[in-house]
């Protein structure tokens, strides 16, 4: 009894366990609406930093007018800081600096960050916004993902979009700063968005239309608002874009027909010498054999001379004449029926030309002939 009672309790311990680390879990997963982490002071970390660390980035000829312009605001900016910063036109790099008065350890990292970004042809005016807490930035490189330059090219204008609504779509969507420029894309925003961005970037240069993801992004964001459904999965909602490839493979002319696979190695081929034995041709002089490979050429020589003597007589062979075509029957029968008739036709066309008079000729009526034909008779007479 008390084993079986010792049982039950063990077993309601662990079930208890069980749901309280499930709940903590779901605590700890969870962050409340509007919380913020509290910022980083120098009562934090009063005696400062034991060591110097500094970061250097080079930057490309073009952006050295800019870099000029505004690099007091730079210097002010890291200043708040207390991080150093020098300018190198000579080299064409920038570098920064911790000093004894740095008391954040990751304030250099931030420095690091901006001055990469400022490097990437990102404004100032965005590349600030790095210093704060909640941002960060991603430099992701699209140069060796597309071996072929024009289709490289056309990609990244996809990304874009016309007159960069794409890009504006994308930045709206993930609350990021989206800069495209040569071979590179710069990303600046809260850590949720950049994890967005990179997604659609390398499915873009992977030959996925950025059209997709935008649309799945739209749906999470409105699914996002309701409370009911943040703990529940989203996949049925989501739309599942299947790749249709439409160009059929073109199969080669000469397809190769795979042999059975044998263990054995394959037979070795005869050698001449072998050849010659199994025809008996190794034990005659050599004088017979120069006489049968003479043959051997005499014969191939008058079947070429044949060949070519065939293709000459080609040219004098007179072509086919077609058949005539018969006449049909039904016209010799009807000639044969219409002989009488013809015979009286030439009668009568022999009378007309020797000017005879018609061989029974019809009394003219005397009391109705008008006065024209009577004139005409009398002419004639």
């Amino acid at each position: 009894m008390a084993s079986s009672t010792g049982d039950g309790v063990s077993e309601k311990g662990k079930n208890s366990k069980k749901t309280k680390s499930q709940m903590d879990e779901s605590e700890l997963l969870s962050v409340p609406d509007g919380w913020k982490e509290a910022p980083f002071t120098k009562d934090d970390n009063p005696r400062g930093l034991m060591e110097e660390s500094s970061f250097a980035t080079l930057f490309p000829k073009y952006r050295e007018a800019y870099l000029k312009e505004c690099w007091p605001l730079v210097e002010k900016a890291l200043g708040e800081v207390h991080i150093k910063a020098t300018l190198d036109l000579i080299e064409g790099s920038i570098s920064v600096c911790t000093s004894k008065k740095t008391y954040d350890p990751y304030a250099i990292v931030r420095g690091r960050d901006l001055i990469k970004l400022l490097a990437r042809s990102v404004p100032f005016e965005q590349a600030v916004r790095i210093l704060l807490d909640d941002m960060a930035c991603d430099i992701i490189k699209i140069g060796t993902l597309v071996r072929n330059r024009e289709r490289f090219v056309k990609r990244r204008q996809r990304l874009i979009g016309p007159k960069g609504s794409t890009l504006k779509a994308l930045e709206l969507l993930t609350n990021c700063y989206v800069m495209v420029q040569g071979n590179t894309v710069s990303a600046l925003g809260p850590f949720n968005g950049l994890k967005e961005v990179r997604k659609v970037v390398m499915d873009t240069m992977k030959n996925i239309h950025p059209i997709y993801n935008i649309k799945t992004l739209m749906i999470k964001r409105e699914l996002s608002k309701d409370t009911d459904l943040r703990s529940q999965s989203w996949e049925r909602f989501l739309p599942k874009f299947r790749h249709k490839n439409l160009a059929k493979r073109r199969e080669p002319k000469k397809k190769s027909v795979k042999k059975e696979y044998t263990p054995f190695p394959p037979a070795q081929p005869e050698n001449t010498v072998d050849k010659e034995l199994a025809t008996g041709e190794f034990f005659l002089r050599e004088s017979v054999k120069k006489r049968k490979k003479m043959e051997e050429v005499k014969v191939k020589q008058a079947e070429a001379l044949t060949k070519k003597q065939e293709e000459r007589n080609k040219a004098f062979i007179p072509p086919k004449e077609k058949p005539l075509m018969k006449k049909s029957a039904k016209v010799s029968t009807e000639g044969k029926l219409d002989i009488e008739a013809l015979k009286e036709k030439v009668k009568k066309a022999k009378t007309k030309r020797l000017g005879a008079p018609p061989v029974n000729p019809a009394p003219p009526p005397s009391g109705n002939m008008n006065k024209k034909q009577r004139s005409k008779t009398k002419k004639k007479r």
